[in-house]
């Protein structure tokens, strides 16, 4: 049986190295590439045709729910994990939403993280136990002083959605969404929505 192809996306070369060191004496996994940002990802995936990627959850060029989109759209087969440093992080939640199909902490033992991502190939979803949504995360949404549904609206944004797409996921009115956004982005104190998503990623929201 021919291993999976695992790609590795993280800005940190120390990462990506590390990773192909660990997964070197796993037989039923082989790392084939590796990319440093969200849009070499995508430009390197197809040729690459990973069966898994491992994807850190903070890339200096795109978010994590995007680049999980863009994964599914060009790779569709590929299961997509989210690598982080940040359990607590709102941005979990989001990429999951996105579609990725599971969450580990970087800090996991070698043999944690292979048989993490063994099931993820079975077909589970997996989400390291330690990474529930903490008290940091729920404090940092209020500080923001976004409400539930203005950050909802703001994180299916982050995903690339269009005011059309939101409503329909939300099923809300458009006229309401754009209300939520606007908001958002006055309690942000930012003057677009490209702003507004790099404020709240700072923030520890996305």
């Amino acid at each position: 049986m021919n291993p999976a192809r695992v790609m590795v996306v993280d800005d940190h070369p120390v990462v990506r190295d590390g990773v192909a060191l660990l997964l070197r004496c796993e037989p039923a996994l082989v790392v084939v590439g590796s990319a440093e940002s969200g849009h070499a990802a995508l430009e390197r995936a197809p040729a690459l045709r990973p069966d898994l990627v491992l994807l850190d959850l903070r890339l200096p060029d795109m978010l994590a729910p995007e680049v999980v989109a863009g994964l599914r759209a060009v790779v569709p087969t590929a299961r997509v994990v989210v690598f982080t440093a940040h359990g607590d992080h709102h941005g979990v939640q989001a990429a999951l939403d996105a579609g990725a199909h599971g969450a580990l902490l970087k800090d996991a033992a070698a043999t944690d993280l292979v048989a993490a991502l063994r099931r993820v190939l079975r077909g589970e979803r997996v989400r390291d136990p330690r990474m529930v949504p903490g008290a940091s995360a729920d404090q940092a949404l209020a500080r923001s002083g976004l409400t539930k549904r203005e950050y909802e609206v703001l994180r299916l944004a982050a995903q690339g959605r269009t005011n059309p797409e939101i409503a329909e996921s939300t099923g809300l009115a458009r006229n309401t969404v754009k209300t939520y956004l606007q908001s958002a982005l006055h309690k942000l104190g930012a003057r677009n929505r490209v702003e507004a998503i790099g404020k709240a990623s700072e923030a520890g929201l996305l």
